[in-house]
């Protein structure tokens, strides 16, 4: 039995991605040294990539300054129009120059494109011509490959101002790599928001020593009890002589003992003799978002962080992890 044709509107969708699709892996296919060239130079800016482009292409270029910024690679748009208006003076020295025009025809950039070779500025292009006036005064052109538009009247730009996105992101991506960015370095860019929340550090979250529901190892349970649970995290931690983390006492632990010897038995016995011997640590400059998949992976809900001596500086809870948006 023939399967049914998807509605109209489904078919033309998948058209278009298809399409889209095999513009994006003919692009990946082209790449070559003057990607490695184009990289090279924005990395070399001292000041600002300055990324400008007219009407889609604009939009384009917009986003990618967005990444490029948010990545580790100092970026601003310039419109191209304002830019002949007076906002070429928003370009300077050290600044290097990213221009997106499909054509490679768009009058509004022909000013920022004189500004950048009057002043040295690096000039790197993308446009889908190669011999267009855009592509011959840059000094790296990376030209998009043939493709026809998503748009049934091959007019509306879908093809190509996805590949410009798509290059756009490589670029930054590279230049990212390039430069070594790290978690912590994306973090100070994102501060807000839930990527900001799973890129803090166990450190950010944590509750402090003044906090923290400690106990030696000799201490009677009868007691140990009180103390676990006069600080609300549902654990006691069992600490040595030398101060090191030596265990751990959970809810779970007394139900154990409960079930085993009943109430007397477990008030009878000291904290060193009912905990959980090396229990799960982590340090203060773990990620929330890896404890909390440690925390997870083992069904608790909370965790001690310790120094390089084993030495408890803190605890963190899953309902931290919530309040800050990690979980």
């Amino acid at each position: 039995m023939n399967a049914p044709s998807p509605h109209p509107d489904v078919a033309a969708g998948r058209r278009v991605l298809a399409l889209e699709s095999e513009a994006l892996t003919a692009l990946a296919a082209s790449l070559d040294d003057r990607f490695a060239e184009a990289v090279a130079l924005l990395a070399g800016a001292s000041g600002r990539v300055v990324v400008s482009g007219m009407g889609k292409s604009g939009h384009v270029a917009r986003k990618i300054a967005a990444t490029l910024a948010s990545t580790g690679t100092p970026a601003l748009f310039v419109h191209p129009a304002e830019a002949s208006h007076g906002d070429l003076g928003m370009i300077v020295a050290g600044d290097a120059v990213l221009a997106l025009s499909n054509s490679g025809e768009t009058p509004e950039l022909a000013d920022l494109v004189g500004h950048a070779k009057r002043f040295g500025l690096p000039l790197v292009a993308i446009t889908g011509r190669a011999g267009s006036t855009l592509a011959r005064a840059a000094d790296v052109a990376l030209v998009l490959p043939a493709a026809p538009e998503a748009c049934p009247m091959g007019l509306a730009p879908t093809t190509s101002t996805t590949m410009q996105l798509a290059l756009g992101d490589a670029l930054a991506v590279a230049l990212l790599t390039r430069r070594g960015f790290t978690a912590a370095d994306f973090r100070v860019f994102h501060p807000g928001g839930r990527l900001g929340a799973r890129l803090s550090r166990v450190r950010d979250l944590m509750h402090g020593p003044e906090e923290l529901p400690l106990a030696p190892p000799e201490l009677g349970m009868d007691r140990a009890i009180v103390a676990m649970t006069a600080r609300r995290f549902g654990c006691l931690g069992v600490q040595g002589p030398d101060g090191r983390l030596i265990g751990i006492i959970t809810d779970g632990d007394l139900r154990r003992h409960l079930e085993a010897g009943g109430g007397a038995a477990l008030l009878g016995r000291t904290a060193g003799e009912v905990m959980t011997r090396e229990p799960r640590t982590v340090r203060p400059d773990t990620l929330a978002a890896e404890a909390l998949r440690e925390m997870n992976a083992r069904a608790i809900t909370a965790l001690f962080v310790v120094d390089e001596e084993a030495r408890p500086v803190g605890i963190l809870h899953v309902h931290d992890l919530l309040r800050a948006g990690v979980a």
